[in-house]
């Protein structure tokens, strides 16, 4: 899409929670087959050492900006209205915006029972929603015949929409790999939506969510899973794309 900009080589999309629904409502409506991405600083320091990672990125219809600092760099280099746009927020606007519509919903992902818990509060939440089915992968490597069966029983359900929460990279590697495999449907990664959506996790308070401060949230809910990537890989990637933010300020100029 054109309104986007390279944050360390990923295309992020600069844009609103509206305009993120409006272009993915556009995809079904046309029963086009792509995938869409929420990446958010973990995500896109993870495609700095992983080019798989960064590959299925790159191969997105949308990676959506799933977190504050991401909006913020968005904002410095000239896109003055892009917000955050969070997968579990997304996933929560699309559904609204797809009952009208008629739209089918499938769930792939999650601990065992969490993408049935998440289909039954969505239906509760949307009532009309309709589900299509529900997938719970093992957390192993799945064999050949697995993947084939997994991919045969979502085409099965018709889904217009398939919701995925392998969480990151997994889930974008999922994608990249099959998510062609499944014809008439837009595939959306939302990782932790599948626990939030399902009160497996609690999410951090609506006040922490708009000042920026849901990792704080996260981080002291679980310490030991999510230190490296909130002390660690946050200051990385604030260092990296501010530099990479005043080198292209250094060329606009030069070139003016």
């Amino acid at each position: 899409m054109s309104n986007q900009l390279e944050v360390l080589g990923v295309p992020i999309g600069a844009l609103r929670m509206d305009d993120a629904v409006t272009s993915v409502a556009r995809r079904i409506h046309a029963r086009a087959n792509c995938y869409v991405c929420a990446a958010d600083m973990n995500s896109v320091m993870q495609a700095q050492r992983n080019p798989a990672h960064r590959a299925a990125l790159r191969g997105a219809h949308l990676v959506m900006p799933d977190g504050a600092p991401l909006a913020w760099v968005s904002r410095r280099r000239g896109h003055g209205t892009a917000t955050r746009v969070s997968g579990p927020d997304f996933m929560l606007a699309l559904s609204a915006r797809g009952v009208s519509n008629g739209w089918r919903h499938y769930f792939y992902g999650g601990a065992e029972g969490v993408a049935q818990a998440l289909a039954a509060q969505m239906q509760r939440q949307f009532p009309g929603l309709i589900v299509a089915g529900t997938d719970t992968p093992p957390f192993r490597p799945l064999t050949a015949d697995e993947q084939h069966s997994a991919i045969d029983r979502i085409n099965a359900a018709r889904p217009h929409v398939v919701w995925i929460g392998l969480g990151c990279p997994k889930q974008e590697l999922w994608m990249h790999a099959h998510a062609a495999k499944l014809p008439g449907a837009v595939v959306i990664g939302v990782g932790a939506a599948f626990d939030f959506h399902s009160n497996r996790v609690t999410r951090a308070p609506q006040w922490m969510r708009q000042n920026g401060l849901e990792w704080l949230h996260r981080l002291a809910s679980e310490p030991r899973r999510l230190w490296r990537r909130y002390l660690l890989l946050g200051p990385q990637f604030v260092v990296l794309a501010t530099l990479e933010t005043q080198r292209l300020k250094r060329r606009k100029r030069v070139s003016a």
